[in-house]
């Protein structure tokens, strides 16, 4: 056997377990998507271990989106795959700002554990100076991507200690943390035992590809199997809480082989939180990373409680993840949760990894994309329109350098950016930059208006169901169509007849310039740095941009007798390294990756 646990101790005050009943019940007229919903309703008004599961229909935060990225773990600086988990939690966050929701951003960086110890020591600094610093490096990057989050949170902060400590507390008087021996096939890079069967020759990893070290400790556990039953029928009843379809099997095939207790403490760790009722131990890394997600929504000027950070925002709308990290929010998580008497989740949505190249990589194999140099070299826009253009949410995806430079040059560079810049020059040629009227007059009787309207209205429910590639892809085809559009109308020669043909192609500007006020909208939770420049060129103020709502997408926002600013390039084409020595340019059309490889560029963390 992979592991033996003997039981050592129970303690005196510890609660007599419950039978395990059936977990739901509800009658076929219950709207189960509302199950893991909020309420209005306090925990510490309900039996311990009793978590909420329904909600009224009059919820008070029914308009509050609440979402997290993994709490990064600050054992190396950030690479590409945190990145991509942040630059999607922020086009998704984005996008509910747009539609009215009161969002509450979480992310932030895990930051207790032996890797982190023994980054530090190997870095010749201590484990809280190793912390800032690479804190620090996530904070920076974030805002060279333009990310807006509300909250970020380190696990070393005050708050969050005093909240882990209290729900630990809970959860022991739930009659759900008992003390044994314990002694398996531990990895250090994933600071977890391993069953045998899943480990790969030579007894590794095979997340890390490195050998799992024997171990004996005497821990507390917690005691995860009581749960099987309740997960079983959150899983099946509401299929909504993993998220794509193809994760929510994974998690039920893993569940099928039986869920075992784990341990939630380790002796031989000193950097972390200590366990209340045993100080010679700390809370184990996963256990106490998890709570980020609540303790957050603490102010920091508030004293820190369970039930005031439940109060400011919980439960979280989604939990956006990496899958290698999946078992421990789908599983672990809301056992946890259940245990303390608290809500679960709505959504937990595990994307897939990136790879460089059709290889692998990962911050542990030391073969990693480096977001800084991308950003730095590309520009925020670039970088965050390609990995989520490109990239099918949910699946693998996969990164060179030829491609992303063909996808941005073809898509923001000529399709948006060479389509404004034209429109403009031959407005301000024959018009004087000031548009002839209204654009819901000029669209009058012309099938472009009903194009852009239904492409828009495609992108906004792609938005929703989290299809972030599908949405760009509505939104450039409207792009498509502005182009397709002035290409068959010619304005530059109208304007060269004169009469009634210089005031039809007058009307033809107006009609593509609404178009692309509609994508500056539609587009801005991807690349809201162009779409604000997209906007200035339209004549309108960076507070107007900022104000702008999802229903400014409906037709009919420019008017009669506004000037538009000269034009002036949105977007800089790049240029290939064949283009830089003085060779032809040379664009691709490039396809979607499927997934592919299940080891690549991971997002380690909460």
């Amino acid at each position: 056997m992979a592991a033996r646990v003997q039981h050592s101790l129970q303690f005196q005050f510890q609660c007599q377990r419950t039978t395990l009943t059936t977990f739901l019940s509800f009658p076929k007229s219950i709207n189960k998507t509302k199950w893991f919903s909020s309420s209005s309703s306090s925990s510490t008004s309900r039996r311990p271990g009793a978590a909420l599961y329904c909600t009224s229909n009059s919820a008070p935060k029914e308009d509050l989106f609440v979402l997290t990225t993994p709490l990064y773990y600050v054992n190396a600086p950030p690479h590409m795959g945190s990145a991509y988990s942040t630059i999607a939690a922020d086009a998704i966050a984005r996008f509910q700002r747009l539609i009215g929701k009161k969002v509450i951003f979480i992310t932030g960086t895990d930051e207790h554990g032996e890797k982190i110890a023994t980054a530090a020591a190997a870095g010749g600094s201590t484990p809280n100076d190793h912390c800032d610093a690479i804190s620090q490096s996530y904070r920076a990057l974030w805002k060279d991507l333009d990310i807006s989050y509300d909250k970020f949170i380190r696990t070393t902060d005050p708050k969050h200690e005093a909240i882990v400590e209290e729900f630990y507390s809970k959860v022991l008087a739930n009659g759900d943390i008992y003390r044994a021996d314990y002694e398996g096939l531990y990895c250090v890079n994933c600071e977890e035992y391993k069953d045998e069967k899943e480990l790969l020759e030579n007894n590794c990893c095979p997340m890390h590809l490195k050998p799992c070290v024997s171990r004996k400790e005497d821990n507390y556990f917690f005691a995860l199997s009581k749960y099987q039953k309740k997960l079983e029928d959150i899983l099946e009843h509401n299929p909504d809480f993993v998220q794509p379809l193809y994760r929510l099997n994974e998690v039920q095939n893993w569940m099928k082989t039986g869920l075992k207790d784990f341990s939630i403490s380790r002796a031989s760790v000193d950097w972390g939180i200590r366990v209340p009722n045993d100080p010679k131990q700390t809370i184990y890394v996963w256990f106490d990373a998890l709570l980020g997600y609540i303790s957050a929504l603490s102010e920091d000027q508030e004293r820190p409680s369970l039930q005031t950070a439940i109060s400011s925002g919980w439960p979280a709308s989604l939990h956006l993840i990496g899958k290698d990290i999946l078992r421990f929010h789908a599983v672990y998580w809301p056992a946890m949760l259940m245990s303390a008497g608290l809500n679960l989740p709505k959504t937990v949505f595990g994307h897939g990894f990136l790879t460089k190249d059709g290889m692998k990589m990962g911050k542990s194999l030391g073969n990693t994309l480096e977001p800084n140099e991308l950003v730095h070299r590309f520009g925020p826009d670039a970088v965050r329109y390609f990995f989520l253009r490109e990239v099918e949410f949910g699946n693998d995806g996969d990164y060179s350098e030829e491609r992303f430079i063909n996808i941005v040059n073809a898509h923001l560079a000529n399709t948006v950016g060479n389509l404004l810049n034209r429109t403009l020059g031959l407005l301000k040629k024959n018009c004087q930059s000031t548009l002839v009227a209204d654009s819901s007059d000029a669209a009058e009787g012309i099938e472009f208006q009903d194009t852009v309207e239904k492409l828009v209205e495609k992108s906004k429910v792609q938005y929703e169901s989290l299809q972030l590639s599908s949405a760009c892809e509505c939104v450039m085809e409207i792009g498509n169509a502005g182009n397709l559009y002035i290409d068959a109308r010619a304005p530059w020669s109208l304007f060269k007849q004169g009469g009634a043909s210089f005031d039809s192609a007058a009307k033809d500007l107006v009609l593509i310039l609404e178009a692309m006020r509609i994508i500056a909208v539609a587009l801005s939770p991807v690349t809201p740095n162009l779409c604000l420049r997209i906007y200035r060129q339209l004549g309108y103020t960076d507070e107007q941009f900022h104000a702008a709502t999802w229903s400014d997408t409906k037709w009919g926002g420019l008017k009669g007798g506004q000037v538009m600013a000269p034009p002036n390039p949105i977007f800089a084409r790049i240029e290939t390294a064949a283009e830089a020595e003085g060779g032809p340019a040379m664009e691709k059309k490039v396809s979607k990756k499927k997934e592919k490889s299940p080891r690549s560029q991971s997002t380690i963390g909460a």
